[in-house]
């Protein structure tokens, strides 16, 4: 019968013996009441996102409640409409002159190091960024560009290990590196969420600004960072020329992205967003999503970091449970279950049960990374904290 014991069944379903001998192996799952509510989506508690992941049918009844509330204005070319208004938002927070949609972060980055770096040929990024790793090379395919890789072994470089590249490669090099950019990640993926310290962004504008450089900021979780931080979105942007913001991490679009910087830098991306096959004739639903969740977001993301605090301070005397935060993490903690707990049944039992997901077992340390959300404000603490404990003892193996 799969991994399940007869008592188990028994226990969580009350079903009677002779209907069990009769149960496909395939339908083994927790509990077989027929009564059973269906467990919705739009009530589950991921811990395996950063942001809502919306199905298709919540989706949809979301756009239709926010077109009530406020009709949706269709765009042309992501210029006007809706998605206009979520360009001056986005102008808003971040303090920047203009920005611009696309239909990707992997766009939106390569696009923004190629154009603050036209006169140069180098661009020096983290070695676990989303630049280097994850844009399918894209800055030596496309743009021309050299990307210098710094500090494998950690989520962040200071000014001296920049400086020090930098010399390295002006005194080894037949060419000098004029109009070079730096590109900086934080929260950084790769990394756990791990946020790159912004005292030491500041003494790298400075840096920067003695050799005229540019800096760009992968920010495409930078609301993270924020609420983790006590800084503002504008706070991080003042010391980057360009600043890339996510659509859909956390704030419920089904994809896109929002560049935003000075009017010359922006008003060169219309024609390259063009040329690259970027021109989408009209973005409303995205935008319309991505503006309901930014009039909040900030009030959002920091609820949830409360709440989680007390939650997980809750969830660690739970015998057999164990919950660490990440050094100079984010929204990202540990978990760390006993070997006296079967983890697939506790996992199942949980999904099945109380509509709460967790991710994979890392095969690295054993222990599974916890994200928090907002979906974590559909459920109260003491409610999540009770299906835990009941999760532990359907699943002890002893």
């Amino acid at each position: 019968m799969g991994f399940y014991k007869r008592r188990d069944f028994l226990r969580l379903s009350g079903l009677a013996i002779p209907v069990l001998t009769n149960m496909s192996i395939t339908n083994a799952h927790p509990s077989h009441n027929p009564e059973q509510k269906k467990l919705k989506d739009s009530d589950a508690v991921y811990f395996i996102n950063d942001g809502i992941f919306y199905r298709p049918d919540d989706f949809l009844s979301q756009l239709q409640a926010i077109q009530t509330k406020n009709p949706i204005e269709r765009d042309s070319y992501a210029a006007d409409g809706t998605m206009g208004q979520l360009l001056q938002k986005c102008i808003q927070i971040t303090g920047k002159e203009a920005a611009v949609y696309l239909p990707s972060g992997t766009l939106a980055n390569q696009l923004a190091i190629s154009v603050l770096g036209s006169s140069g040929t180098k661009a020096f990024v983290q070695e676990q960024s989303h630049v280097y790793r994850d844009e399918a090379d894209a800055a030596q395919t496309l743009f021309n560009k050299r990307f210098i890789p710094l500090v494998s072994d950690k989520h962040w470089f200071n000014v001296d290990e920049l400086r020090e590249s930098i010399s390295y490669y002006e005194k080894e090099e037949a060419f000098a590196l004029p109009g070079a950019v730096i590109s900086i990640e934080t929260p950084v993926r790769r990394c756990e969420n791990r946020l790159f310290p912004l005292e030491e962004i500041k003494k790298i504008k400075d840096y920067c600004d003695s050799k005229g450089y540019k800096m760009h900021l992968d920010g495409a979780r930078l609301h993270i960072a924020a609420a983790y931080t006590g800084s503002s979105i504008a706070t991080y942007a003042q010391y980057f020329d360009t600043v890339y913001l996510c659509l859909y991490k956390y704030l419920g679009a089904t994809g896109g992205a929002i560049l935003c910087g000075d009017k010359s830098t922006i008003d060169q991306m219309h024609h390259l967003i063009k040329i690259h096959g970027g021109g989408i004739f009209t973005n409303w639903p995205n935008a319309a999503m991505a503006l309901y969740h930014l009039q909040d977001i900030d009030a959002v993301m920091k609820e949830v970091r409360n709440k989680s605090i007390t939650l997980f301070k809750a969830l660690n005397e739970i015998e057999g449970l164990h919950l660490q935060p990440i050094e100079s993490g984010s929204n990202i903690s540990l978990m760390k279950i006993e070997e006296y707990i079967d983890v697939v049944k506790l996992k199942t039992y949980l999904r099945q049960e109380a509509n709460i997901i967790l991710g994979k077992v890392r095969k690295e340390d054993g222990t599974i990374a916890v994200k928090t959300n907002a979906t974590l404000l559909r459920r109260d603490n003491d409610a999540i904290t009770s299906s835990f404990q009941k999760a532990i003892s359907f699943a002890r193996l002893t």
